[in-house]
C-alpha cells in the first residue's frame, strides 16, 4: 500500500491529457496543497496555454474579483473521491501512518475531511490576492487604443499593425462618421479600408448629428463582435472625447425630454443661469456660465433629474466606464512640434489639390450646414466661408492650416491632462512592434 501524501501526488501529477474537468480538479488542488510561495510559483509559471476552456474556481464581482467560496474547491475534492485511511497490512494505527507523511509538503490523507476543509479554506485565504490576479488575466479581453494629434502619422501605422496582428480597426475619429465627407477629414482610402476591416466610418449622412451616447454604445457592440471572431481589436482616432468613451464614463443616462428641451431652448442665456441658480442653492461650481451650450446642457440635465449639479456630477463620477471590464492599452503617437507644423501645411496642400473644395461643393446640397459638428470642423468651414465670399480664395491653404496648428495645440495638451502615464511613440522612427512591446 502507498504511503505517499496526497498533496504530493497531486503536485506531481503530470497535467498532459487531462479533460477539462480533470484539469479544473487537479488546478484546484495543486493551488491549495501548495505549502509555501516557492510550491505554488512553479505550477502558476507553467499554466500559460494549458488550461484554455477551464472553468477557474474564482469569480468577479461589481468590486472586483473575489475569491469563490469553500464550496468549490471542496466539490472538486469530493468528486477525486480521496478515500477515508482505515487500518491494515504495514498500518498499525493511523497515527504511525502519519509519522511516515511528509509533513513539510503537505497535510497527509490521514486527517479527516472536516480538518483538510478548513485548511482549504485558510490557505485560500492566504494566496487570495495570487487567485485575483490570474483570474483577471484569465478573463479579461484587450483592446488596444493608438491615438495622436492630427498629421502625426496614425494611419499607416494602424494599418501595419492590424495586418501583423491580426485585428480589425475601430475608428474613434468624430468626422469619420459622415459619408461624403472624405478628404478634409483625411479618411482611408479604398485601398487603405481594404487591406483591413474597419468599423464606424461612413455610418451616418452629413446633416445627421452624432452622439458619444450612441457612439458609446455602437463601439461596445462592435467590440463584442470583432473579439467573439477571435480577432484583436484596435482603436485608433484623436478625437478626445470619443477616445474618452473608453477609458471614463462619457454619459450620464438622463433622458432629457423633447418638452424640457424646447422649454430651455427658449430661455435667453441670463434667464437660464438664474434658473440654474435658483435650482442649486449649492452654486454651479466650475461651469462657464457665459458658454450658452454647457449652461443649455447643465440645466436641461437638472430640470429633467430633479438633482443639482453637484449630485448630478458626483453620481457621474460613481459610474464605471463603458469599457471597464476590458484590458486598455493606449498608445500616443508623438512628432517634433517643427516637423508636425511641415506636415500639416503638406497636408493641407494635397487636400486642396485633390479636391476638398469641390467635394464641399457637393456636400452643401446634402444639407451639410444644418450639422454644425461636420460644418464647422476645420477644412470645410474655411472653404464655406471662401464661397460664401468671407475668405479670398488666396488666403484658404493658410488658414486651414493655422486653425489646424490651433487644434493639434489643444489635442496635445488634452493628451497630456487627461490620460496621463500613457506610453508615447515617436511616429518618426516607429515600427508595428513599437506599439504595445508587452503584447
Amino acid at each position: 500500500m502507498s504511503c505517499e501524501p496526497v498533496a504530493g501526488t497531486a503536485r506531481d501529477q503530470p497535467e498532459g491529457g487531462l479533460g477539462v474537468d480533470q484539469a479544473r480538479r487537479h488546478f484546484v488542488d495543486r493551488a491549495i496543497t501548495a505549502d509555501s510561495y516557492h510550491g505554488i510559483t512553479p505550477f502558476v509559471d507553467g499554466l500559460s496555454g494549458k488550461l484554455s476552456g477551464v472553468q477557474w474556481p474564482f469569480r468577479g464581482d461589481d468590486s472586483g474579483i473575489e475569491l469563490l467560496l469553500l464550496n468549490e474547491a471542496a466539490r472538486a475534492m469530493q468528486e477525486m473521491r480521496i478515500p477515508e485511511i482505515v487500518t491494515g497490512v504495514g498500518i498499525k494505527n493511523k497515527s504511525q501512518f502519519q509519522s511516515r507523511g511528509d509533513a513539510r509538503r503537505t497535510r497527509s490523507v490521514a486527517a479527516s475531511m472536516e480538518r483538510r476543509s478548513l485548511e482549504i479554506n485558510h490557505t485560500l485565504a492566504r494566496w487570495g490576492r495570487w487567485a485575483q490576479l490570474l483570474s483577471a488575466m484569465s478573463t479579461r479581453q484587450t483592446i488596444h487604443l493608438l491615438t495622436g494629434c492630427t498629421a502625426v502619422g496614425k494611419t499607416e501605422l494602424a494599418l501595419s499593425w492590424a495586418e501583423e496582428n491580426d485585428a480589425e480597426i475601430v475608428s474613434c475619429d468624430s468626422l469619420l462618421f459622415y459619408r461624403g465627407m472624405d478628404i478634409g477629414t483625411a479618411k482611408p482610402t479604398k485601398d487603405e479600408l481594404a487591406r483591413v476591416p474597419h468599423h464606424l466610418i461612413d455610418i451616418c449622412e452629413p446633416s445627421e448629428r452624432m452622439d458619444i451616447a450612441r457612439y458609446e454604445t455602437m463601439a461596445r457592440e462592435t467590440v463584442s463582435e470583432i473579439l467573439a471572431r477571435g480577432r484583436r481589436v484596435l482603436v485608433t482616432g484623436g478625437s478626445g472625447f470619443y477616445l474618452k468613451a473608453f477609458l471614463a464614463p462619457v454619459v450620464d443616462g438622463i433622458n432629457v425630454t423633447d418638452e424640457t428641451r424646447a422649454k430651455v431652448e427658449e430661455m435667453a442665456l441670463s434667464e437660464a443661469v438664474t434658473t440654474l441658480k435658483a435650482l442649486n442653492p449649492d452654486g454651479l461650481g466650475t461651469l462657464d456660465r457665459d458658454n450658452p451650450r454647457r449652461v443649455t446642457r447643465a440645466l436641461e440635465r437638472c430640470l429633467a433629474s430633479g438633482k443639482t449639479l453637484l449630485q448630478l456630477r458626483a453620481d457621474f463620477a460613481a459610474q464605471p466606464s463603458a469599457f471597464a471590464d476590458y484590458e486598455i492599452k493606449l498608445v500616443e503617437l508623438v512628432r517634433d512640434p517643427e516637423v508636425l507644423v511641415q506636415r500639416i501645411s503638406q497636408r493641407v496642400d494635397a487636400m486642396l489639390a485633390a479636391g476638398l473644395v469641390a467635394e464641399v461643393e457637393q456636400l452643401l446640397p446634402r444639407n451639410l450646414q444644418v450639422n454644425p459638428s461636420a460644418a464647422l470642423s476645420i477644412g470645410y468651414r474655411e472653404v464655406i466661408a471662401m464661397l460664401a465670399g468671407e475668405l479670398p480664395a488666396e488666403s484658404l491653404a493658410e488658414k486651414i492650416a493655422q486653425n489646424t496648428r490651433a487644434l493639434v495645440k489643444k489635442q496635445r495638451t488634452w493628451f497630456r491632462t487627461q490620460i496621463p502615464g500613457h506610453l508615447t511613440v515617436d511616429a518618426a522612427v516607429a515600427k508595428p512592434a513599437d506599439l504595445f512591446p508587452e503584447d
